[in-house]
């Protein structure tokens, strides 16, 4: 089996447990302070105050953790997928177990309206050209920001030491925004997944990407043992189990959670459903203008999605499939789930645990291994028909949850806080009279960052060009990139609460002591 790792060290015997070097990654990321505090990060709604018993983002990637073991178990039991696996650079549990733990580190405060937030302020505010996104940000704390890994006396902060496998398989999109690979995936005919520019920010580079410029080395790293295996722009196939295990479990749980609180209704999404798979025909022959115009009327949203599909996964989509899933999910999640409210009853409780344990278990069994996949698939991919199920289920979540405008009345205030915190933040590091007196994590990303910057800018420079293309010039223009770098990692390892505790001791407005510096 391929694998290199960044650690040495002295040779352990078998039956020492720590001998397992992907088990200690796994242990390592688990201990992990950032790890704990995304028992505070939104998943998609913060609960904050309200009593609500909704998914966090630690407990969903405890459930990604689960249902990832179980995908590469049944993989690895099985001799043709087994021998088709190791050809491509192997499969192991603990490795999709550590990456799955992983996989969501880096998200910040208020899910993603707070990812949103600050890659607006990291490009427009600060100039950063990688700006700010999720799984780079995930990348950068577990080889770069993460204390726990050994000390290295040049650097504040080392990242975890994590074996090149771990690193390679949190890398759901292995690229940078802009530059590495060359060419770059985003040039493709047919980009991979997440490659493509956002519709609505055309030159700013992948919607969606891995690798800030600053990991460049780690990445080169930990792709090494694959080349010549799989193609650069790739996912492996343990980060392939991982991201599929994600879409899983995202599709489930939040439809578990937003039953429970009453969001999703009955009547209305049986609505939608219905409304589509009786007047399917007649929604067909609509041009896209008047579909458009209609879309609040029931099935219009539906039909959109399956246009979409066809759009952007020609290589999977069929309308018979999509048709089988519109019927088994009004059937199992509409009929079943969400005919009777949730009233924390035994009852209901059982019913909740019922849908998500056959679900999980029924997509679990529809995971597959390809030799040749499509560029906008992996090397492991869901049978047709669980992949139809699985873009369903997301619809209901998006259409019924996400598009709300009460969400997003609650969601307008959370972006407002988080830009105030970080414009009082990057106002106290230029002020020069209070520079003795910066929070200790903040002084110390602030020096990190300054010296990935500073050796960028003495080898590579056009990395840090900014959205205007211009590089920039000079110590002090390479030290305000870092500056905005390390405001926006400060932020995102905050919780919810203490992005709020924390806004509101900058602004006067906080009842707790000045000695309550929890977050400082």
């Amino acid at each position: 089996m391929l694998r290199a790792s960044r650690r040495s060290g002295a040779v352990r015997t078998p039956s020492d447990l720590s001998a397992l070097p992907f088990r200690v990654d796994r242990d390592r990321v688990a201990a992990s302070p950032f790890f704990s505090r995304l028992g505070g990060v939104t998943q998609v709604v913060s609960p904050t105050g309200s009593g609500l018993l909704l998914h966090n983002r630690l407990t969903h990637s405890l459930k990604v953790a689960q249902i990832a073991r179980g995908i590469a178990e049944r993989l690895r039991t099985d001799p043709a997928a087994a021998r088709l696996v190791e050809k491509l650079g192997g499969l192991d549990v603990d490795v999709v177990e550590a990456a799955s733990l992983a996989h969501d580190l880096g998200h910040p405060p208020f899910g993603h309206l707070g990812e949103q937030v600050l890659d607006r302020l990291a490009r427009n505010r600060f100039g950063l050209a990688d700006g700010f996104e999720g799984n780079a940000q995930s990348f950068r704390i577990i080889t770069t920001t993460d204390p726990g890994g050994p000390p290295v006396a040049a650097v504040s902060a080392t990242g975890l030491d994590l074996t090149a496998a771990v690193r390679a398989s949190v890398l759901k999109y292995p690229w940078t925004r802009l530059s590495r690979p060359r060419p770059h995936p985003r040039s493709m005919t047919v980009p991979p997944r997440g490659a493509t520019e956002p519709a609505d920010f055309p030159g700013t580079g992948s919607a969606k990407f891995s690798v800030y410029v600053t990991e460049l080395d780690d990445l080169a790293q930990a792709r090494a043992p694959f080349l010549g295996r799989i193609p650069d722009w790739q996912q492996t196939v343990e980060a392939a189990v991982m991201d599929t295990a994600d879409d899983i479990a995202y599709a489930i749980h939040d439809l578990d959670d937003f039953h429970r609180v009453g969001v999703l209704q009955h009547a209305t999404v049986w609505a939608e459903l219905h409304g589509w798979r009786s007047r399917s025909i007649a929604l067909g022959a609509l041009s896209d203008a008047d579909l458009a115009a209609r879309a609040r009327q029931p099935g219009h949203a539906l039909e959109g999605l399956r246009r979409r599909l066809h759009l952007k996964d020609s290589w999977i989509v069929d309308d018979d499939a999509f048709d089988a899933a519109v019927s088994r999910v009004e059937r199992e999640v509409v009929d079943s789930l969400l005919a009777v409210p949730f009233d924390g009853s035994n009852e209901a409780e059982q019913t909740v645990a019922r849908f998500s344990t056959s679900w999980t278990s029924r997509l679990v069994a529809g995971v597959r291994v390809v030799a040749e996949p499509t560029t906008r698939s992996a090397h492991i991919v869901l049978a047709p028909q669980q992949w139809h199920d699985v873009q369903v289920l997301k619809f209901i979540h998006r259409h019924f949850v996400l598009l709300r405008p009460d969400l997003a009345l609650h969601q307008r205030g959370q972006a407002r806080l988080l830009t105030t915190l970080v414009e009082a933040l990057e106002q106290w590091l230029t002020d020069r009279m209070e520079a003795a007196r910066l929070p200790r994590r903040l002084h110390d990303l602030v020096e990190l960052a300054d010296q990935e910057y500073q050796a960028l800018a003495s080898t590579e420079p056009t990395l840090l060009a900014g959205p205007t293309g211009e590089v920039p010039a000079g110590r002090d223009a390479v030290h305000a990139l870092a500056r905005g770098r390390a405001v926006v990692d400060f932020v995102a390892s905050l919780s919810d609460r203490q992005a709020v505790a924390l806004m509101d001791a900058l602004s006067g407005r906080s009842g707790q002591t000045w000695a309550d510096a929890f977050v400082l």
